[in-house]
């Protein structure tokens, strides 16, 4: 049951937490330094070096200090005081026990009336595109990631925080090694970006035939994949400056990098659908989060004209087969009513992003966001269907 006694339990299904200032070096031998992820100091400021580039993806990758949760909610609700962004950010505060420390998360969890939630990467889910060139160094850098991942948080903690070790594609046989260790240490879920991965051969997408191994794999033992929003390294072809960190450049006018992240994760799933990978692994599940919803109108018409187009290459109307196969995770200034509709009531998944900028200030603000909903529909939402795809579900 929720926390103050007035309703149903809620599972959240993104949350996260701000990586130690350790968590890519702690088990990384320190000869891979430069070719993976190290510090450096420069004009005073700590930052990463990835690859041997400097990341300024985040402003501070020490996140002491750091801004509030939701610190940027009425700029996603439409802004209505005309604010420029960087306003919203500039008030800061030395970071909380609860965004490293487990034990004091749950303790902040039963204050906000969360039973259980996922967790994912801040820095994590970044750094896959900056060692793309390199695969090897990719598989370094996260298996390094994972053993500080298992350390400080755990996969499965008294059974409420469910942290998810990432997964790379980069190379396959790691990647099941990888998967292989996250199901011996009882993980529920793992993730990955929206990309296509960049192996030795060149990029590949994620349903290339390359990768059967892995998704064999996780179709047998029946765990959940998130695809979480992260950097996937799409390029705005001269029509705003790329890379992660130039999102909120020029934050006084609108930049076609705002829709990066919907182009990923459209061009991810759709290929999927496109690779009949959910034929090949008929026990797949995949979910989406922090990727929003805005592209599935869209894409369910791309879907159904593909198939009108190419009669016979689908056993069945693909967006059926999505629908099967995929939950989605809205931003939470999407319409709700519009998801709910388009992929149905059980398939639809609440996160509040907590404690990012970009989320919601308290991860229970989103209830009023369904108030519409009959109690059931928004029990699915809020709880039932996260918690079923936290379960595993063999072949």
């Amino acid at each position: 049951m929720r926390g103050d006694g007035s309703g149903f339990a809620v599972f959240d299904a993104d949350n996260h937490y701000y990586e130690a200032v350790d968590a890519f070096t702690r088990h990384l031998d320190p000869k891979l330094g430069p070719r993976t992820v190290q510090w450096a100091e420069i004009d005073g400021r700590r930052y990463h070096v990835v690859g041997g580039r400097v990341s300024r993806a985040v402003v501070n990758p020490t996140f002491d200090p750091v801004a509030k949760p939701g610190a940027l909610h009425d700029y996603f609700r439409g802004n209505p005081d005309a604010r420029s962004p960087l306003e919203f950010l500039r008030e800061r505060e030395r970071i909380r026990p609860e965004y490293r420390d487990r034990e004091t998360r749950v303790a902040v969890m039963d204050q906000q009336g969360v039973e259980q939630l996922w967790l994912f990467p801040t820095l994590g889910v970044l750094y896959e595109e900056l060692l793309k060139d390199d695969p090897e160094a990719v598989m370094i850098t996260f298996r390094a990631f994972n053993e500080w991942l298992q350390e400080d948080w755990g996969v499965a903690y008294e059974d409420r925080i469910f942290a998810a070790p990432y997964i790379s594609l980069a190379d396959v046989d790691g990647a099941v090694r990888e998967l292989e260790w996250a199901l011996d240490r009882g993980a529920r879920i793992v993730c990955m970006r929206p990309a296509a991965p960049t192996t030795v051969l060149g990029q590949r997408p994620p349903a290339d035939e390359l990768f059967d191994p892995f998704w064999a794999r996780a179709n047998e033992a029946g765990i959940t994949v998130v695809v979480h929003a992260g950097d996937s390294g799409y390029s705005s072809q001269g029509y705003a400056k790329d890379g992660f960190a130039a999102t909120f450049e020029g934050a006084g006018r609108p930049s076609i990098k705002m829709l990066n992240i919907e182009r990923a994760i459209y061009d991810f799933l759709a290929s999927l659908v496109f690779d009949r990978l959910f034929a090949r692994f008929p026990n797949l599940r995949i979910a989406s989060v922090e990727n929003g919803s805005e592209f599935l109108p869209d894409l369910f018409r791309k879907l159904r004209s593909t198939s009108r187009k190419l009669p016979g290459y689908f056993a069945e109307d693909p967006v059926e087969t999505f629908r099967r196969h995929v939950w989605i995770n809205p931003f939470w200034e999407d319409d709700p009513y519009e998801v709910v509709d388009l992929m149905g009531p059980d398939r639809v998944i609440f996160g509040s992003d907590w404690p990012h900028i970009e989320g919601m200030p308290m991860p229970r603000d989103y209830e009023r966001e369904l108030k519409d909903f009959d109690d059931a529909t928004r029990r699915l939402i809020l709880h039932d269907n996260t918690a079923a795809l936290n379960e595993l579900r063999p072949a």
